[in-house]
């Protein structure tokens, strides 16, 4: 394989041996500190527009394989690592994850020394970035990335563009998609839903004509006030009055924006599989997988319409928020995480028992 250079914003460049799509790429470098995952990483449309740096030195080592992807088609625009398997080996595996991201036109490049990397990034927060197959032109290239927003409007390139079901029985759940990952439809099958998914730019008029018994608002990535720009917001103020609601990730800063609170960008964010977040109410501490770069502003949300359930343990960050009139929560973390940990799951069932409480309580109106 050819080198392949990395060349961040701040100007400098990081060498390594190119895998993978052969091609040039740009896009928000983040990393994630999850130790095994990688392909539903990859695959998660929440890393769109971005480079992820992986800070587990090895990767690869169990291969690729159908069942474990979240999305069919992801955006993610390049992968940075230590060391790819040379020899991959699992039982369940279908092809390599070289070969994967060659059929995905990902590029890769391994042979960087992702813990100087990821230093760099903690210090210095997020950085744009180019993966090259040149240096000469580093600095022009440095002062381009300068100016670009690599990000902007990227929901509209990962959101269905036109509603499709997931059949099931028992519960009609409308899924609004931000971005959503396979493992949320499967959490939401397993608990005998029938899940009909929309668009991001579904209103709430399109939302109430499908009469669902509950709506789940998906993780996705991005900026959460371009969902306000684009109407998402408008939608979940009205749909939580009538109907029980859940909000994950995305779907998390979405239902704070709609009930007045604020969101910021983070510093470098929260990605990976060990993150700690403590439930107000009982004390209890579960590890979480997590991939946002944006958060809710704890000093802005309005105390007579929301209650904060979760906090990050070290950071302090707003992880849950509940509302004191409807039916309707979030979490900023995955419930859902494959491959784990699933210290959260049970919270779907809580949606469920929502959905259930309510139609009882109509029932017996």
């Amino acid at each position: 394989m050819s080198m392949r250079y990395l060349i961040l914003e701040d100007g400098s460049i990081y060498a390594g041996e190119g895998f993978g799509a052969d091609r040039e790429t740009t896009g928000e470098v983040v990393f994630t500190t999850g130790m095994t995952g990688y392909q539903e990483a990859i695959t998660d449309q929440s890393y769109a527009d971005q480079i992820l740096v992986f800070t587990n030195p090895l990767i690869g080592n169990y291969g690729i394989t159908l069942a474990d992807y979240e999305s069919l088609e992801p955006k993610i625009k390049g992968v940075i690592c230590h060391q790819v398997a040379r020899h991959p080996d699992n039982w369940r595996m279908q092809t390599t994850l070289p070969k994967f991201l060659e059929h995905l036109d990902i590029p890769g490049i391994q042979g960087i020394d992702t813990r100087a990397l990821v230093k760099k990034l903690r210090v210095h927060g997020t950085l744009r970035g180019k993966i090259a197959d040149s240096k000469e032109d580093a600095d022009k290239i440095a002062k381009i990335l300068q100016t670009e927003n690599v990000t902007q409007g990227v929901i509209s390139h990962v959101s269905t563009k036109s509603p499709y079901p997931v059949p099931g029985s028992k519960r009609n759940i409308v899924v609004i998609d931000f971005g959503i990952k396979h493992s949320i439809l499967r959490e939401l099958a397993e608990r005998d839903c029938n899940c009909i998914v929309l668009p991001y730019t579904a209103t709430a008029e399109e939302v109430l004509n499908l009469h669902p018994d509950g709506v789940l608002l998906s993780n996705g990535p991005g900026d959460p006030e371009e969902m306000a720009a684009n109407g998402a917001t408008d939608m979940v103020r009205e749909v939580e009055k009538y109907v029980p609601l859940m909000g994950i990730c995305m779907g998390h800063q979405v239902f704070a924006l709609a009930n007045g609170a604020k969101t910021y960008k983070m510093k470098f964010g929260h990605r990976g599989f060990n993150h700690p977040v403590r439930e107000i109410a009982t004390g209890n501490i579960g590890f979480t997988s997590q991939n946002h770069g944006y958060a809710v502003d704890a000093d802005s949300v309005d105390k007579d319409n929301l209650m904060i359930t979760h906090v990050e343990v070290n950071d302090g960050t707003v992880e849950g928020l509940r509302h004191k009139k409807y039916p309707a929560f979030s979490v900023q973390f995955h419930p859902d995480a494959t491959p784990g940990p699933h210290d959260e799951v049970s919270l779907f069932d809580d949606f469920v028992s929502m959905i259930d409480q309510r139609k009882e309580e109509e029932r017996h109106a």
